[in-house]
C-alpha cells in the first residue's frame, strides 16, 4: 500500500473513533488504518465544549466504553475528565500514533472498479491531500463543530453587553459579579446555571418552553460499593449492566404510561424545590417523557441553586433584545451584562463531508439506514450514531463490534465489498422519533429509516446487542462480493493462498 492508503480510514477522533481504533486493533488484528481528525487534539466534543460546567449528561458507567472501566468516581463526569479518559484510552493503546491532525474530510467517494474510497481531506494549510482506504467508518457526530444554532432575535446587535454562545466559549469571559441571563432550557442551560451562578452576581435561566429535568446522584452507590469488593472490570460491568437496565425501564415507562412517568418528575421536582415555585409553569413541559431528551441534575445542583435564590427561572417568548438586555412578549425587560444563547445545535451528517459514488454525488435524505449503523446502497461505509434514550457509546461499542465482524468476514470469504441492498417495498419514516427543536430543524436533510428491522432502529440496547453481536451478517439484504477489477483478483488469489 503506498503511504497514504489504508485497509480503514476512521473520521474523527473524539469518544467515536478512538473507541472504533481500539475495536479494530484488538477484534481485526493486521489492518491497516489512520484516524483524520479536523483539529488539533484528541477528544472531539469533550475538547470543543467549555463552557462552565460542562459535563456528561448520561452516567460515565453506560457512556463510558465497554472495554475501558470507568474509575472517575462521580457517574455524571466534567469535560475535563471525560476528555482526559478519551485521550488516554488513545495513548495507552498506541491508538494516537495513527492520528493525522488538522485534516478536516471534505468528500469521499466511492470508486466502484477499485472498491476503494478515496477521501479528500483539507489540511492546516488548506492544502487537500488524498488518502484511499477499502472502508470509511464516519466518526465525527452528528452536528456542526463551527457553530451553534442561533434563533434570529429582533434587535441582537442593539445589545451593549456581551454575546457568549457556549459551543464557541471564551475562557477569557469574566462572568464574576455580573449579570447573566442564558437562553434555553435542555441539557446545556441546566448544565450553565449552577456553574456560572457560584461567581455571577444573579443568573435567569429564559426559558421559552420547559423541559423534564430529573435530579440523580452523582455518586453510583452501588459501583462504589462493587469497586471495593470486586476486580474494576467486574465491578465496573455490574454497574453498567444496571444502569442500562434502569435506562430502558425508564424509557419503556415512558413511552407506554407518559402520565404516569410525568406525574412522578414533577412531584420529586416539586420536592426539591419546596413551596413557592411555580412547578406548573415552569417544568411541565407540553410534550410527553422522552419525546425528548431527559434533562439531568446531578445532585439536584439546578434545583439548589434555584432555591437558594442564586438563579431565578423565567418562562416566556423573546420580544426583542434591547441595549441593556431582553424585552419578553409580555413587555417585562430583563436586565443582562452577559447574554448566554444556549439555543441548541446544528445537526450535520459526516462532519460536512460531500459523499458520492464514482463521482456522482449521493444526498443524504434519499438514504436509508442499515441497523442504525450503515447506509443503504452505499458499500464499505459505516457511521458511528448512537441513541437518543440511552448513552451515545453503547451503540457505538455495537455498531464497532459489528464492523469488525464485516471485515473479518470479508477477509474469510476473499470479498471486498460489503453493502446493504435497500428493499422495494420499504416504508420511509423520520430516522430520529424526537420532537427537539435540533432534530426538527435538520430532520428533512438526514437519512431515512424503514417500517421494519434491519432497516429500522429501536433504540433498544439489549434488542441491538442481539442483533448486531450475534445476528447473521448475511440477512439477506447485506451482501458481500469481490470487486470487478484487479483488485477483486487479487483478493481471490490471497484467500486460496
Amino acid at each position: 500500500m503506498s503511504e497514504n492508503e489504508f485497509d480503514v480510514l476512521i473520521v474523527g477522533a473524539g469518544l467515536s473513533g478512538i473507541g472504533a481504533a481500539y475495536h479494530l486493533q484488538t477484534r481485526s488484528p493486521g489492518r491497516s488504518y489512520a484516524i483524520l481528525e479536523s483539529r488539533d487534539a484528541i477528544g472531539g466534543t469533550w475538547d470543543l465544549f467549555r463552557y462552565p460546567g460542562i459535563r456528561s449528561d448520561s452516567d460515565m458507567y453506560t457512556f463510558g466504553y465497554a472495554f475501558r472501566p470507568w474509575t472517575g468516581g462521580k457517574a455524571f463526569a466534567d469535560g475535563p475528565s471525560i476528555r482526559q479518559y478519551v485521550r488516554d484510552t488513545a495513548s495507552e493503546n498506541g491508538i494516537d500514533q495513527h492520528i493525522h491532525f488538522g485534516h478536516r474530510v471534505v468528500a469521499v467517494d466511492w470508486q466502484s472498479t477499485s472498491a476503494r474510497w478515496q477521501v479528500t481531506a483539507v489540511d492546516g494549510a488548506g492544502k487537500e491531500q488524498v488518502f484511499r482506504a477499502r472502508f470509511v467508518f464516519l466518526c465525527s457526530g452528528y452536528y456542526r463543530y463551527e457553530k451553534g444554532y442561533l434563533p434570529e432575535f429582533a434587535g441582537y446587535d442593539d445589545f451593549k453587553g456581551e454575546i457568549a454562545h457556549p459551543q464557541l466559549w471564551d475562557g477569557a469571559l469574566d462572568y464574576a459579579g455580573k449579570r447573566v441571563i442564558i437562553i434555553g432550557s435542555g441539557a446545556t442551560a441546566v448544565t450553565l446555571v449552577p456553574a456560572m451562578a457560584e461567581t455571577a452576581s444573579h443568573v435567569t435561566m429564559l426559558q421559552r418552553s420547559p423541559t423534564y429535568i430529573a435530579s440523580r446522584p452523582s455518586i453510583d452507590g452501588l459501583a462504589v460499593s462493587m469497586s471495593k469488593m470486586l476486580p474494576a472490570k467486574l465491578a465496573y460491568l455490574i454497574a453498567r449492566i444496571k444502569n442500562i437496565g434502569v435506562s430502558i425501564l425508564t424509557y419503556q415507562l415512558s413511552r407506554r404510561w407518559p402520565d404516569f412517568v410525568k406525574k412522578g418528575v414533577l412531584k420529586a421536582v416539586k420536592a426539591e424545590l419546596g413551596e413557592g415555585f411555580d412547578v406548573e409553569k415552569h417544568f411541565t413541559p407540553s410534550y410527553n417523557p422522552w419525546d425528548q431528551r431527559f434533562c439531568l441534575a446531578p445532585d439536584g445542583d439546578v434545583f439548589k441553586t434555584l432555591k437558594s435564590g442564586k438563579a431565578d427561572i423565567v418562562t416566556d417568548h423573546i420580544e426583542r433584545f434591547t441595549p441593556t438586555g431582553i424585552q419578553l412578549k409580555s413587555g417585562e425587560i430583563l436586565e443582562a451584562d452577559i447574554i448566554v444563547p444556549a439555543t441548541g445545535l446544528e445537526m450535520q451528517l459526516a462532519g460536512g463531508a460531500r459523499i458520492s459514488r464514482d463521482g456522482v454525488v449521493v444526498e443524504p435524505a434519499d438514504l436509508y439506514t442499515y441497523r442504525g449503523m450503515m447506509l443503504g446502497d452505499v458499500p464499505n461505509l459505516a457511521l458511528a450514531f448512537g441513541y437518543t434514550n440511552a448513552s451515545w457509546t453503547l451503540k457505538v461499542d455495537l455498531t464497532c463490534e459489528r464492523v469488525c465482524r464485516m471485515l473479518n468476514h470479508m477477509e474469510k470469504t476473499g470479498t471486498d465489498i460489503a453493502v446493504p441492498q435497500v428493499p422495494d417495498d420499504i416504508t420511509p419514516e423520520p430516522l430520529l422519533d424526537f420532537s427537539s427543536g435540533y432534530v426538527q430543524r435538520a430532520i428533512a436533510h438526514l437519512p431515512k429509516q424503514g417500517d421494519r428491522a434491519p432497516w429500522k432502529t429501536y433504540q433498544n440496547y439489549v434488542q441491538d446487542m442481539l442483533a448486531i453481536r450475534f445476528g447473521k451478517l448475511e440477512d439477506g439484504y447485506m451482501t458481500f462480493s469481490k470487486a470487478p477489477g484487479p483488485v477483486g483478483q487479487l483478493a481471490a488469489r490471497e484467500a486460496a493462498e
